[in-house]
């Protein structure tokens, strides 16, 4: 059955997860997204869904137990945040190196130490190097959406990786919203089940996990490098298919919301985006040209896409939360590489915001647009927004 419910953004990714119909779950709690393995326990018992419920000891043993069931060619899924996305940190690399096409969302949250169970986006951002594609939602219907797409992307032939599907914790995942869900005969023909190509069988025997040395351990990095790089065409085509068959689309990669002219874009991934286009259409009602480019995927990186929307601007501003300590953040890095990459020159500007779930309000992203438009940017040094100055003595 379709229809329109109000949900929350756990709920809603449980509701895609149902529809995905995966063969094992791996279950086990932590803050923010606890809600979503509850919910699929309850579908499980009721009968809505077929699937082998694994409520495991701990989160590397989540992975542990989603590597086992996708080397026979099962559909798996799993959930963690945080410490524990960061306890599975050695599984991620054995399913990306796998090429294990497993299925995780990820409630972002800070990490400790000092400890913090509030949304920031430093757990899945210190993991872009494991492997993994990378996607982030904006609000709970893309990220029922994303879940769909998703297993599409993981699961296509070409491609054969596992996919992290980041929700912000508590903003998204806690926040109820109306969402418009899929017909399952639609969700079925979208993500008809096939044999994995790499899966154990008796009668083609094969080896996963296997030891590599010198002789061939740099190409089968090499094919992994390809494969991810060849995942994003197919993320645009899943997202193209998605639109023709369910009516909504967000860009394959990237979104981009009124840059053809903009002076001053920002770039954002995550809820914050929806905020950043509050602020875009009130400045835009004053006369003042700025834009949005949302990144939906940080691996494999959208360099092409995100040169072209910044081209034609004369201030960029990067606001993302994360910081590589000592240095900038990292999608400000990411972003200044894509720009080198494709000859683009515009002066860029990093801000740090919402660390630990300090709210970014539209004052704070008003006051960024008001600085790219001026030329007034803080240089090489990131800077961090909304910052309590009279606690850090800065």
């Amino acid at each position: 059955m379709s229809g329109k419910l109000f949900v929350s953004g756990d709920e809603a990714v449980a509701l895609a997860v149902r529809q995905t119909k995966p063969h094992v779950i791996a279950a086990y709690p932590i803050t923010p997204q606890t809600i979503v393995v509850e919910r699929l326990s309850d579908f499980v018992e009721d009968g809505s869904l077929e699937s082998q419920y694994l409520y495991v000891e701990s989160e590397h043993s989540a992975m542990c137990a989603c590597l086992g069931a996708s080397a026979i060619g099962a559909r798996t899924f799993t959930a963690t945040s945080s410490q524990g996305l960061l306890y599975m940190v050695e599984g991620l690399h054995y399913a990306s190196g796998s090429r294990f096409p497993i299925v995780m969302m990820n409630a972002n949250r800070s990490l400790a130490a000092p400890w913090s169970i509030y949304n920031d986006q430093r757990d899945s951002l210190s993991e872009l190097e494991c492997g993994w594609i990378q996607l982030y939602a904006e609000n709970a219907q893309e990220a029922y959406d994303t879940i769909l797409q998703a297993y599409r992307i993981a699961e296509d032939p070409k491609v054969m990786l596992p996919v992290m599907v980041n929700l912000d914790g508590f903003v998204l995942t806690h926040t109820y919203e109306l969402i418009q869900t899929a017909e399952q005969e639609k969700v079925d023909a979208y993500i008809p089940y096939r044999d994995f190509c790499n899966k154990l069988d008796l009668d083609q025997p094969k080896a996963t996990c296997i030891t590599a040395g010198p002789p061939y351990n740099m190409e089968f990095r090499y094919q992994q490098h390809q494969a991810t790089l060849c995942a994003a065409e197919t993320i645009r085509e899943a997202d193209r298919e998605f639109g023709e068959k369910f009516g909504r689309s967000y860009g394959g990669l990237v979104e981009t919301y009124r840059c053809e002219d903009a002076e001053a874009i920002l770039v954002t991934l995550g809820s914050v985006a929806g905020t950043v286009r509050c602020v875009v259409d009130a400045y835009r009602e004053a006369g003042k040209k700025v834009g949005l480019l949302k990144i939906r995927c940080m691996r494999p990186f959208p360099a092409k896409e995100a040169a072209a929307a910044l081209k034609g601007a004369k201030a960029v501003g990067v606001l993302e939360k994360d910081v590589s300590f000592g240095f900038e953040g990292v999608v400000h890095t990411n972003v200044n590489s894509a720009l080198k990459e494709w000859n683009v020159t515009v002066p860029t500007a990093n801000y740090v915001g919402g660390l630990g779930g300090r709210s970014i309000s539209k004052e704070d992203i008003g006051g960024i647009f008001d600085a790219l438009l001026s030329g007034n940017l803080n240089g090489s040094e990131a800077a961090f927004v909304n910052l309590r100055r009279d606690i850090c003595g800065a």
